[in-house]
């Protein structure tokens, strides 16, 4: 049985249908930015210990999920696609990870508990969300008392030519659903869903995608 989801069922399908296609390429798609990739890596290794267990929340093939695998206690990543799951599977396999677990799913599914995980990452998926506010708090109630939300988020504001491009493109279907966010308001909805920002910083100037750190009151 699954709780109420973040988006709606009609948007997750079509959502779950593109990602599908999407992944046999992704890896290759992911990696023409390798640089960009190792920041994000780096950037989330500091924030953690070898103790902590870990939700990869839209985990997509687990690039990120398996390079943390020794890192932490464990792993579970999470991701609407079935495919992407699979592959991420296969990999950690290939990798002789004991630690990662794979799951074909969602952020409201009854198997993840409040206060089960020390931190949980969202890479690239905040600004995918239908209703931000209600996954942020399913994040916060899922993290332990001084848990940790690590984000990144393409943070490009509607009113930049980019951002009305995006938009444009979502509308008519040839892209999943997003929202064109400025850094300010992705801020702000960290911290009405009870963190404090410990961190706020721009990897990326051009794609203005930002490394957001939050720390469960």
């Amino acid at each position: 049985m699954k709780n109420q989801p973040y988006t709606s069922k009609e948007t997750m399908d079509k959502s779950e249908k593109f990602w599908d296609k999407s992944a046999n390429g992704y890896d290759k798609e992911e990696m023409k930015d390798k640089a960009g990739r190792m920041k994000i890596l780096d950037s989330t290794k500091k924030y953690l210990q070898k103790k902590d267990d870990v939700l990869d929340f839209g985990c997509a093939t687990g690039i990120l999920a398996n390079e943390i695998a020794r890192d932490v206690h464990t792993v579970h990543g999470m991701d609407i696609s079935s495919e992407m799951v699979r592959i991420a599977q296969n990999k950690a396999n290939e990798l002789n990870l004991k630690n990662v677990k794979y799951t074909h799913g969602t952020l409201f599914d009854d198997c993840y508990k409040p206060g089960t995980f020390d931190t949980i990452l969202a890479v690239y998926m905040l600004h995918l969300m239908e209703d931000m506010p209600k996954v942020l708090n399913r994040i916060h109630s899922l993290l332990k008392p001084g848990g940790l939300f690590i984000s990144v988020t393409p943070c490009l504001g509607r009113k930049t030519f980019v951002g009305i491009a995006l938009s444009l493109v979502s509308k008519i279907g040839l892209i999943p659903n997003l929202k064109t966010y400025n850094v300010n308001e992705v801020e702000d909805a960290i911290v009405n869903a009870g963190f404090s920002l410990v961190e706020s910083e721009c990897l990326n100037k051009a794609g203005k995608q930002y490394f957001i750190v939050g720390k469960k009151d």
